[in-house]
């Protein structure tokens, strides 16, 4: 298998039209179950000149471009900073496991203060957004009976559930799975088998595993019922004046 850091993306960075100031690994490098044909999910901002933002033109503020370097797709998809700070001042974990990717490819200083400005976004209503995906990922999982989808409802579920207590995002399931007591005492089991195959079907016992995904809802309530995390974020005026400050100064 390819190890997502070993690929050069130097060249990837250098020819976007407009600055990047992140770019992270996601999926599943990040979530900690890449197979040996798993594509390289690179997410991350870029930011647009003030003109594009003022003028009749709509602006680019998503970009998504798929393409394969050295046998290995490559997804990536950047946000203008306006639309990624937006979304960050949401209930959505999902860009906040880009900003905070250990993965780095790329960063700047507005990286690195975007991400000490992602406490103050946190909030008791991303267990919604997590319960959410889950219900969607499970549905899926029904549906076809895949692998893939069943460990991406567990590796929802339990991030969840860790936010909820800790106040930390963590995407990476075999962390979860140590650190989380009521994690599925299989999915060590589970992860072995998606390293080995990218798509297949899950080799487990329905009954079972539907419990599993039920309790680990319950538990995520309970979490969120008992969450010291706030209600609203707290980090909205030093957003916008980072966003504002960084459009000026480029």
């Amino acid at each position: 298998m390819t190890d997502a850091l070993d690929l050069d993306l130097s060249p990837v960075i250098a020819e976007q039209p407009d600055p990047l100031l992140f770019a992270t690994v996601s999926g599943a490098h990040l979530y900690g179950f890449p197979s040996r044909d798993s594509d390289v999910d690179l997410r991350g901002v870029h930011l647009l000149p003030a003109a594009d933002l003022v003028g009749l033109r709509e602006p680019d503020e998503t970009r998504s471009r798929m393409w394969v370097r050295d046998g290995v797709e490559m997804d990536l998809v950047t946000h203008d900073l306006r639309k990624f700070v937006r979304l960050m001042l949401r209930p959505n974990g999902y860009v906040l496991e880009q900003l905070l990717s250990p993965l780095v490819v790329h960063t700047t200083d507005v990286h690195r203060e975007l991400a000490a400005l992602a406490p103050g976004v946190l909030t008791s209503h991303h267990a919604h957004h997590y319960r959410g995906f889950a219900r969607t990922q499970w549905r899926l999982f029904e549906r076809t009976g895949g692998l893939k989808p069943l460990l991406y409802t567990f590796r929802v579920l339990l991030t969840g559930i860790h936010l909820m207590r800790s106040g930390e995002v963590q995407p990476h399931l075999p962390t979860l799975a140590g650190e989380v007591g009521a994690a599925p005492d299989h999915l060590p089991e589970l992860i072995a088998a998606k390293a080995a195959r990218e798509h297949g079907d899950a080799d487990v016992n329905p009954t079972r595993v539907r419990a599993d995904v039920e309790r680990l809802h319950g538990v995520l309530d309970e979490a969120q019922a008992a969450s010291a995390l706030p209600g609203a974020p707290t980090a909205y005026e030093a957003l916008h004046d980072l966003v504002v400050r960084t459009r000026l100064e480029r």
